[in-house]
């Protein structure tokens, strides 16, 4: 066999890689929806007779019924010595009040389970064909599979939901993440198979380093995780809203009941949050630093103000303030979770709005009627 042969065969199967991740990416998609309406379903024949938790524990007492509150007796001498019940309100860390975590999307139903273990079940297997489209994609182009958009969105979307499932393994209560997370995540693909999609091709002379299977692959994992906080940090937002309310004596709609009633406490997801973003924070620091010696070996400066490294270090101060917001007395709750908002929002606009919307040496080519050559961090 002649060398050009040999070559052309090469890059047929590399075309055939190629074709063979785009159908794993769509099917994987296919299956994303059949999980989202699993979701659905567990969140719709979840028991609603079961959620109440946080009503009865905040909505204000009559007077009738608090004159049936059982009275606390105290033996002395022979008799008995008759106290009032003492009132105690405990309030959290983060300045929420103490009530019991709802009973999850299923309500604690037995049917809701059942749909909820079938939406799990398909978001593993839609997981494993994201997995299998990202691992053929690389193979065809014998590179890591992060050297446009494309190829970001589709390794961030898929490890996105790899950290979910991974807190699930982990037997952390986290089902109630996963309607939003395959919604978001068909959002994701859908951008990047309509508008973002790029041939596959090797990479510019810039990009051939180890530091890209480094770098990238930092960001893309603190993009995930950053990603799971904000959406805990949306719904604390909505469920100390909720919790508010009925401490002051409001009745919420029947459809806020029925969904709130179900997500964990406000302190709860508040701290699950703070939690995850503390603990991604260092590893998006050494992401930064890791780009700042890239740029040296590749441009020769360590930093040279192009906008994905000035987006990349306001997205650190943003979760910096927030942090050290959430861990100071005055700044706790709902000021520290716009913070959380601000600072992932910062996150998104260097993920898109860099790529897209700016010029700098981190874009390689133009937009074009359905790609965007770029690198992804």
């Amino acid at each position: 066999m002649t060398l050009a042969a040999a070559t052309d065969l090469a890059a047929a199967a590399n075309e055939n890689l190629a074709e063979i991740s785009n159908v794993l990416i769509y099917s994987a998609m296919a299956v994303y929806t059949l999980a989202f309406f699993a979701y659905i379903a567990e969140w719709s024949f979840g028991s609603r007779s079961k959620v109440a938790r946080t009503a009865s524990a905040l909505t204000p007492k009559t007077a009738a019924q608090e004159k049936k509150a059982p009275a606390v007796t105290v033996n002395q001498a022979g008799g008995t010595a008759v106290l009032e019940r003492p009132k105690v309100v405990v309030r959290a860390a983060t300045g929420s009040r103490d009530v019991p975590d709802g009973p999850g999307a299923h309500g604690g139903d037995e049917k809701g389970d059942l749909y909820g273990r079938i939406a799990i079940s398909l978001t593993v297997l839609a997981f494993l064909l994201a997995f299998g489209g990202v691992l053929t994609r690389a193979l065809s182009v014998e590179r890591a599979p992060w050297g446009n958009m494309y190829e970001f969105n589709i390794t961030f979307s898929t490890t996105a939901v790899g950290v979910y499932l991974l807190l699930l393994a982990l037997k952390k209560n986290v089902r109630w993440l996963g309607l939003f997370l395959t919604t978001s995540v068909l959002l994701d693909l859908g951008i990047a198979v309509t508008w973002l999609y790029t041939e596959s091709d090797q990479l510019v002379p810039a990009l051939h380093s180890y530091w890209l299977y480094i770098h990238v692959s930092t960001a893309i994992l603190c993009g995930a995780v950053f990603y799971v906080g904000a959406v805990g940090v949306i719904l604390y937002l909505f469920k100390d809203a909720y919790e508010n309310k009925l401490a002051s004596g409001g009745k919420p709609g029947s459809f806020a009941t029925s969904v709130l009633e179900r997500l964990p406490a406000a302190a709860s997801l508040d701290k699950f949050s703070y939690r995850v973003n503390a603990a991604v924070f260092p590893l998006w620091t050494f992401t930064i630093i890791a780009g700042a010696i890239w740029a040296g070996d590749a441009w020769g400066r360590y930093w040279g103000w192009d906008p994905k490294e000035v987006w990349s270090f306001i997205t650190w101060v943003a979760y910096a303030c927030y942090l050290h917001a959430r861990a100071t007395a005055g700044w706790k709750g709902r000021k520290a979770a716009y913070l959380a908002l601000l600072a992932f929002g910062c996150w998104l606009f260097n993920y898109y709005g860099v790529n897209i919307f700016v010029s700098g040496k981190h874009s390689y080519a133009d937009v074009g009627l359905g790609a965007l050559q770029s690198v992804g961090f």
